[in-house]
């Protein structure tokens, strides 16, 4: 005989249900599929049925989404997706909680805050630590991240200026087939820098401080020979430095500086043979006070969740192939 068991939880108010539930009950209908209970709705009462176990995880979801509701926080699906699985794995925390405070407002009024504990975490390290590495998927925000963190360094004066850079990796033949100067060429590759700063606080402050020198967008190239004092300085795409380069930049940093380092071990563009300096930096440095290694996952993937399940699957696979060897 199947057993069933019935839960009964009550919002605030029938506004605080609509916030919830989504655009035609789109997030019940989801929370129904990833659980596998029923929920039935009636104004701000919600009825969860189903096998004892799931109905009891299915209450503990709709916790942690009313908390995030009564936090201030977004409910959609990537939350609920991102909140199912911490149940899946063990978590209890209410991650409302550990979410709740924010690091910038930008000029459109948005607040931008952690959305994944891991992205919490790794906002804590940049504040604790001189230098930071955070290594990861595709969609987990460490550059955009660490680049919000530098823009509220500086709006409190903490530095004078922040310095973004990458390695250009065809920056040899194949760029001077490109039109223009040689910042005109390396463009392309920091674009996605821009792209964060113009979102954080706007394309018109921004280029005034690119302007004034106080914000400098350049190759990694262009950081050899300096000493880069007083500055947030962001290395990203890390994982397409050679080890010599890693080590070039590591050893620019001044005093008053800090450093945040991003990159993903598992897109390096090198040519066949050559070693990643993000790869070898890991074993060499992990032990040195002042430097944290933050580890991001396929659950700290903020873009569309199908892209989580994608990393998710990916990661399996290699799995996989590593027990057959």
């Amino acid at each position: 005989m199947t057993v069933s068991r019935e839960v009964r939880m009550y919002l605030e108010d029938n506004g605080e249900a609509v916030r919830l539930f989504g655009h035609h009950d789109e997030n019940l209908r989801l929370i129904e599929r990833i659980s596998g209970s029923k929920v039935v709705a009636r104004g701000a009462e919600l009825m969860i049925s189903g096998e004892p176990a799931v109905v009891e995880q299915t209450a503990h979801l709709f916790e942690q989404l009313i908390a995030m509701l009564r936090a201030g926080q977004p409910v959609g699906q990537a939350e609920i997706e991102y909140a199912a699985q911490r149940i899946r794995d063990g978590q209890r925390t209410l991650i409302a909680e550990a979410l709740g405070d924010y690091v910038l407002t930008t000029v459109r009024g948005k607040q931008i805050r952690a959305k994944t504990l891991g992205q919490h975490t790794y906002l804590q390290a940049i504040q604790q630590h001189s230098i930071v590495f955070g290594i990861g998927p595709a969609g987990t925000g460490k550059t955009y991240l660490a680049v919000v963190m530098a823009v509220a360094a500086l709006k409190k004066k903490e530095i004078n200026r922040i310095i973004l850079t990458r390695p250009a990796v065809e920056a040899g033949e194949r760029l001077g087939f490109l039109p223009g100067d040689l910042q005109d060429k390396v463009d392309p590759y920091l674009r996605p820098l821009y792209d964060g700063l113009f979102d954080t606080i706007g394309m018109e402050a921004a280029q005034k401080y690119i302007e004034r020198g106080v914000i400098e967008i350049a190759p990694l190239a262009y950081m050899r020979g300096r000493t880069l004092d007083d500055s947030f300085i962001i290395l990203d795409e890390a994982q397409n430095t050679t080890p010599e380069q890693m080590k070039m930049f590591l050893t620019r940093i001044g005093f008053g500086s800090k450093v945040v380092v991003t990159g993903d071990i598992t897109q390096v563009d090198l040519p066949r043979g050559a070693h990643s300096g993000l790869v070898t930096i890991q074993s060499i440095l992990r032990e040195i006070d002042g430097i944290f290694f933050h580890i991001f996952t396929a659950a700290d993937v903020v873009r569309n969740p199908l892209v989580g399940r994608i990393i998710r699957a990916y990661e399996e696979h290699e799995k996989a192939l590593e027990r057959g060897k």
